[in-house]
């Protein structure tokens, strides 16, 4: 399969390289945990389903931290409000799976203290097939099971620290 093809993800909450405000830290830290707006272009032809994950790859783990994992999203969707990501309020038909945090559902920043500010990626995914699996799918298994199929991806990158 040839390269993904690029969308453009966009936000009035993350903007990119910018520090992400405390509406969608976790709120461990004084947050209130509410995934924040997104919205996009249109999928190139042949989309059968949209994705929308968010990974730390700074976490100090050697597989950085999933924060969120949202697919099987309708096709012609362009964009989620600001709190899609709790049980309930996500899109009919779509599938909230399993977050490092060890549940489904949006959880917000919380690096640890005295680290550098963590990148946070929300990466919406264009897929050719919606994915056969529920609410236990782990960010692990979703990457496995989009081999393949991915027809065009976008990242929004904000950035998160906590003082020490």
């Amino acid at each position: 399969m040839a390269s993904p093809a690029k969308l453009n993800v966009r936000s009035t909450i993350v903007s990119e390289g910018k520090t992400i405000p405390m509406s969608a830290v976790h709120s461990a830290l004084g947050g209130q945990n509410i995934s924040p707006d997104l919205a996009w272009d249109a999928p190139p032809d042949g989309t059968k389903s949209l994705a929308v994950t968010l990974h730390d790859p700074d976490a100090p783990t050697t597989v950085g931290f999933t924060h969120w994992v949202l697919f099987n999203l309708p096709p012609d969707l362009r964009g989620l409000p600001a709190g899609a990501g709790a049980p309930g309020k996500a899109p009919k038909g779509s599938v909230l799976g399993f977050t490092d945090y060890g549940d489904s559902g949006y959880g917000g920043m919380a690096p640890p203290p005295g680290d550098p500010p963590h990148r946070y990626q929300f990466t919406v995914w264009a897929l050719d097939a919606p994915l056969d699996s529920g609410p236990n799918t782990t960010y692990a298994r979703f990457r496995f099971m989009i081999r393949g199929h991915v027809l065009a991806q976008a990242t929004l990158t904000g950035l998160f620290g906590q003082k020490g």
